[in-house]
């Protein structure tokens, strides 16, 4: 059986067959230059590629049009979003009547990507995103490792939890430091790392700018940009809440979730599982974890995938709507999960096909008419698709 990245492979090889520009999106040290290459190896045809993070190829491209148009095969270029003008260069060179060359972006940050390349070469471009080491691709034994560690390759294969963590605080200060000033972001690292490790306490929870802005000392707007700064560099994710006309009051705003459990365990200092079993925050990083893992298992694209909670405190951790179909997720840290009367609201309400309840204990078991209790090590085995 192909294995995820196998997958992923074929998916942008596919890609590269239809479209003349194909986007590779994913937080640095993903794995997208690797992967990038595993693709170059496999073409039989000219490979040339362009690492924008290198002075070299940077003044190569000052001219992008002169650079690139002579060039056959496949041309990969690295850290796209450094060169935002680059974007109306390709439009000429994806034009061109014989499509001499394909294109292949890698980038890390996707909302100033999406953008930029959304104006200039809509219709022309294809976007796969590519996250970190999935449960499929790690197994289930390892599912504590993947959740204490994250899935960045480099903080995931460590042979010890202090060498991961050390590794992971290197990234931070890193992207801290640099990458989101390369970026454009002019707020001091000081003032950006407080602002994530503040972030990190709000993991899982539901986003309100006024007080996270109180609480933070600043203006509503101004934590807003800062949020949007962590979710172009696809380092935050923020799940759009559902809600329909079932006359109750439901809830209008997004939840926040670091996208990668090793660094938010990073920012809240919990190195070891031990630190993560007695911490405050193991259920909102179980949820966070496993939301993703789900989403994943289930290929749920963005505009498939939500929660739901009403005023009155009815809630899901987890919608997937495809088509006709719903499935609705609830995730507990606990080994023996039990129906609750939010769950059944849910069912209800939301006219679920079924709700499954992932927990950290062995075994799989209904929990009552279309609620199934899945113990998280058996995701894969006992989630069937939608």
């Amino acid at each position: 059986m192909a294995t995820e990245r196998e997958l992923l492979r074929v998916r942008i090889e596919a890609a590269l067959r239809r479209s003349p520009v194909v986007a590779l999106l994913g937080m640095r040290q993903v794995g997208k230059s690797t992967l990038a290459r595993e693709i170059a190896a496999r073409r039989r045809g000219s490979v040339h590629f362009f690492d924008l993070e290198d002075d070299r190829h940077l003044a190569r491209l000052r001219e992008p049009v002169a650079a690139l148009e002579p060039l056959r095969g496949l041309v990969v270029l690295d850290e796209v979003q450094r060169l935002p003008d680059l974007f109306r260069s390709l439009r000429v060179l994806a034009d061109r009547p014989a499509k001499p060359a394909r294109f292949l972006l890698l980038g890390s940050a996707s909302g100033d990507l999406l953008h930029q390349s959304s104006e200039s070469l809509a219709g022309r471009i294809t976007y796969v995103p590519i996250e970190g080491f999935s449960l499929a691709e790690v197994g289930a034994s390892r599912l504590d490792q993947r959740w204490l560690r994250g899935g960045l390759p480099a903080a995931f294969l460590p042979r010890s939890d202090d060498a991961s963590m050390q590794w992971r605080r290197d990234y931070v200060t890193t992207l801290l430091e640099r990458d989101l000033p390369q970026l454009g972001v002019r707020v001091p690292a000081t003032t950006m790392r407080r602002f994530w490790s503040m972030l990190a306490h709000w993991h899982g929870q539901i986003w309100n700018g006024s007080e996270f802005g109180s609480a933070f000392g600043v203006s509503h707007p101004t934590v807003r940009r800062y949020l949007d700064v962590f979710c172009d560099a696809m380092l935050v994710l923020q799940l759009q809440p559902w809600h329909e006309n079932l006359g109750k009051r439901q809830v209008k705003s997004p939840k926040v979730y670091a996208t990668d459990s090793g660094l938010l365990h990073c920012l809240l200092q919990i190195g070891t599982r031990d630190d993560l079993l007695g911490h405050p925050k193991v259920g909102a990083s179980w949820e966070g974890f496993l939301l993703q893992q789900v989403v994943a298992h289930l290929g749920a694209m963005p505009e498939e995938r939500w929660f739901w909670a009403t005023q009155a405190g009815a809630e899901l951790d987890l919608l997937i709507v495809r088509g006709k179909r719903r499935l609705g997720f609830e995730f507990k840290h606990t080994t023996q999960p039990v129906p609750t009367k939010s769950m059944k609201i849910a069912l209800t309400d939301l006219k679920l096909d079924r709700l499954v309840v992932l927990h950290a204990g062995a075994e799989s078991f209904p929990l009552g008419d279309g609620i199934q209790a899945v113990a998280a090590a058996r995701l894969l085995e006992d989630v069937d698709p939608l």
